[in-house]
């Protein structure tokens, strides 16, 4: 059985269930759903666990049959179609009682999903490398000796950089065999004969070989294969290398990514005819996404998402049907449809998460005093370079905004930035009070703070008490409010509106400062008017700052 979550407006983790049942989509009625139902059906989508239920068509009305009808799971089974129900296709229902699920969203490990690539942070070590060897390629008699065989040299290909994890690497043979033959006895070989072509998105997608029965014995007469990665141009320390990488960025960059709140994640937007638009996420998978990744200067691509899961985009859909080969430079060199209007919509807008390199920046950084790990008082750490021990310590208040809050949650990996705040007396609870940093200003796309402007070694703040210690409120999502100008200017026009009719305009000091010396409420005023539309291209709600405790009701509205 295949099920998935369809409907709209919806989460990627939510939606109206539908099932696959002998060849045909169809849905399942809400009648005695309980969160049991729910469990099991999130289970099999891949996430850990439900977390609700919808009824009455609340993700829409889906169409085709009503395959299920009273399902009854305790909540145990490996498949839905293992609890109790009426038969399949046996149902009462209209499509406006078809179910929904609210899964948790937390994916069980391991779990496959032809989209997205999971990364185990201890990797067994590969045994030995086919294919080519110092950029020369072997003939297929060696090719089939190396296979059968340890070959003991690395067959990196010294013109093709590694971009799996962000390093542009160039590999030259084994490095510190000494250093790595002392391990020997730790030593594991998993892989033998590993064979890539340079354009896979994952290690796991090159041709390889397992040893089998007794690994510990493998590899008798080879060394393990190691790899030297250097950082790409956009991770280099040097802020000069970053400067000049994103000078010839702004040269006329033809592909964006929008939305996402980390490094190398976003909504993929291209330009087309000066007009930037969306890419439709028909047969969107992880060799069109690495393309894309490779592009921007990341690595290969972590996940290729699909349902506008980093915001629905604006304007056109300019590509549909990616359909790339890996080896592409550009994504506009891979094979795609045009767009019609019917096609796609922006809840099918595609996106991307990239692999990065691993800075470590989030260790220079943390938060206290907060109510959840998204909110608190930064600290940061300073001198500890040289393997020395760091010293935590606060940061000035002064000047710290919105930007600089952003730059803070990105190091921090816990998204977007909801306040900057310059005092933080509330969130008292550390035992640090010592003021490290100061003059801290952000552009708001830099990885770390340490990258954006600041006073250095030479502290100048006014206030240095802990109360004027910068503080973060962070959120994974957040709204992205855009006005659609060109509505603006396709409605404009003048109007002479008599003064009796713009009480409540004056009231709420809408007009201009002359108009308390008119004689009202004879006469009248002259006004720009137009229609204006503001799109949330984010994915949370837009909510005023201000509670609604301190709204005020006034009568003209």
């Amino acid at each position: 059985l295949k099920f998935r979550l369809a409907g709209y407006p919806r989460k990627h983790n939510e939606g109206r269930v539908e099932v696959f049942y002998n060849e045909e989509w169809g849905t399942i009625c809400d009648d005695d759903f309980t969160l049991a139902n729910a469990h099991v059906l999130c289970r099999h989508l891949g996430f850990v666990a439900a977390t609700g239920w919808a009824h009455s068509a609340k993700y829409g009305k889906g169409v085709g049959r009503i395959w299920l009808d009273n399902v009854n799971c305790a909540g145990s089974e490996k498949n839905i179609g293992n609890c109790k129900h009426r038969g399949w296709g046996n149902s009462d229902c209209s499509h406006e009682e078809d179910a929904g699920v609210i899964c948790k969203d937390e994916r069980i490990p391991g779990f496959k999903d032809s989209n997205i690539i999971e990364v185990r942070k201890q990797l067994a070590r590969v045994g030995s490398w086919g294919g080519r060897l110092a950029g020369t390629a072997l003939s297929p008699q060696r090719q089939r000796e190396g296979h059968g065989q340890q070959v003991q040299l690395w067959a990196g290909r010294p013109s093709t950089p590694l971009l799996l994890a962000g390093y542009v690497g160039r590999v030259s043979g084994l490095l510190s065999p000494c250093r790595l033959f002392t391990e020997r006895q730790q030593l594991n070989y998993r892989l033998h004969s590993v064979s890539c072509t340079g354009t896979e998105v994952h290690l796991s997608m090159c041709a390889f070989e397992f040893y089998r029965g007794n690994a510990s014995a493998a590899c008798g007469a080879g060394m393990p294969a190691v790899v030297s990665c250097v950082p790409g141009p956009l991770f280099t320390t040097g802020s000069t290398h970053r400067k000049k990488q994103r000078q010839q960025q702004q040269g006329q960059p033809r592909i964006r990514l929008k939305g996402g709140a980390k490094i190398g994640e976003g909504r993929v937007e291209v330009l087309r005819s000066s007009e930037w638009g969306t890419i439709c996420d028909d047969r969107w998978n992880l060799l069109s996404a690495s393309v894309v990744c490779r592009e921007l200067g990341f690595g290969s691509a972590k996940e290729a998402l699909t349902g506008a899961r980093m915001g629905q985009g604006m304007g056109p859909i300019h590509m549909n049907e990616v359909q790339c080969l890996g080896t592409e430079k550009s994504l506009w060199s891979c094979p795609f449809k045009n767009i019609t209007q019917e096609d796609c919509k922006h809840t099918e807008d595609a996106a991307v998460r990239c692999n990065i390199p691993y800075m470590g920046y989030e260790n220079l950084i943390r938060l206290s005093g907060g109510r959840s790990r998204f909110e608190g008082r930064v600290e940061v750490a300073v001198g500890a370079g040289n393997g020395d021990q760091p010293h935590w310590g606060l940061v000035c208040g002064e000047g710290w905004g919105t930007l600089e809050a952003m730059v803070a949650c990105r190091q921090l990996g816990l998204g977007f930035a909801n306040h900057g705040l310059q005092e933080t007396w509330y969130w008292d609870a550390s035992n640090v009070t010592e003021m490290v940093l100061s003059g801290v200003k952000c552009a708001g796309h830099e990885m770390s703070l340490s990258h954006c402007q600041h006073h250095g070694t030479s502290l100048n703040c006014r206030n240095t008490g802990t109360r004027f210690a910068a503080g973060v409120i962070c959120s994974e999502t957040a709204s992205d409010l855009l006005l659609h100008a060109p509505l603006v200017q396709e409605t404009a026009y003048i109007e002479d509106r008599p003064l009796h009719m713009l009480y409540c305009a004056a009231e709420e000091n809408c007009l201009s400062s002359s108009a308390r010396l008119a004689n009202w409420p004879y006469g009248h005023r002259r006004l720009l008017r137009f229609s204006s539309q503001i799109h949330n291209n984010g994915r949370a709600d837009f909510r005023p700052k201000a509670g609604r405790h301190s709204w005020v009701w006034h009568e003209c509205h």
